[in-house]
């Protein structure tokens, strides 16, 4: 197989498959119809473009794998594919696998991590909490497992939502360590949760795409509310420890105008902030860094630091 990442200009590809992640039929400057695709494997993406519908073959559809025999041009410094044959491809034809970015790390390995984290909680209320969730539910273990934490920008891979509330937790951890005065048992609790509303939130791989309940509500308003709602199946769960709780899910983002309906008031909720942000922004960067030449110092403007991105001299080593 051609992984996208080992693509070079004027190469020519024959009868590879890749993910048709999307699909449109567009215009050009003249008038004229043509295609263009985004496709996908689990190194990437890639801009295709059908100059002639004759090269479709067959119908396919976004989220359809299909077939490719194309020659890769560079256009704007960025590689493209000229697509001169696309077809559907067939079920067994190909491992999905392949087409899915994953997470680096061992996912077994990450989960059993997270419930010695689990059972490490000394309060009998959070540690059932956690424990109907993420030891004894196997739809929910099977699904978290597997997630991404976002559509884009960080932990956007199978393995993204583990990944992130994994480094989350152990941030905590940290913090309660040097931190007397909070409490570990709702900070390590809040912090598996924070994130549980992206499993309805963000669709399954490979769609990987907001929800309409995504869209509506956000995975903060959802997980907030999930865990609510089991909270008032337990049996005499404290409803202060419950409230201090949901405020740290509430709240985590910090900001009204980043998504978070309140500001932490807490301790443990202003803590679970910070590890969030600081994981999501640290990711962020290791993302942008291991991306592109790595010879290349400068990275360019990114929006979302609001300033130039330089490798440091351990990331050119």
């Amino acid at each position: 197989m051609r992984y996208i990442q080992d693509l070079k200009a004027d190469d020519y590809i024959k009868n590879e498959i890749y993910l048709c992640k999307s699909k449109q039929i567009l215009s050009d400057r003249n008038g004229k119809s043509y295609v263009s695709l985004v496709l996908q494997d689990k190194t990437g993406t890639i801009e295709g473009k059908i100059w002639g519908f004759n090269n479709e073959i067959e119908q396919y559809e976004a989220m359809d794998f299909v077939h490719i025999d194309a020659r890769v041009i560079s256009y704007q410094d960025t590689l493209q594919l000229n697509i001169s044959k696309i077809y559907k491809g067939r079920e067994g034809e190909y491992y999905p696998e392949d087409y899915f970015p994953s997470t680096s790390k061992d996912i077994e390995a990450m989960y059993k991590e997270l419930k010695d984290f689990i059972a490490s909680v000394k309060d009998a209320n959070l540690k059932s909490l956690a424990e109907d969730f993420f030891v004894n539910n196997p739809d929910f273990i099977k699904s978290f497992k597997k997630h991404s934490a976002a559509k884009a920008v960080h932990h956007s891979f199978v393995g993204g939502l583990l990944e992130h509330t994994l480094s989350v937790v152990k941030m905590c951890d940290f913090f309660a360590a040097n931190y007397p005065l909070i409490n570990r048992d709702i900070l390590i609790t809040a912090a598996l949760f924070h994130d549980i509303g992206k499993l309805r939130e963000l669709s399954a791989f490979p769609e990987n795409d907001y929800t309409e309940e995504g869209q509506l509500m956000g995975h903060i308003y959802i997980g907030a509310n999930t865990l609510s709602e089991h909270i008032k199946k337990k049996d005499k769960f404290p409803s202060k420890l419950a409230n201090e709780l949901i405020h740290c899910i509430l709240s985590h983002h910090g900001e009204l105008e980043y998504g978070s309906p309140k500001k932490p008031a807490t301790i443990e909720a202003l803590a679970l902030h910070f590890a969030d942000n600081t994981d999501a922004k640290l990711q962020t960067m290791t993302e942008i860094l291991s991306s592109g030449d790595p010879k290349t110092e400068w990275m360019g403007y990114q929006r979302l630091f609001e300033t130039n991105i330089k490798r440091s001299t351990k990331g050119k080593e």
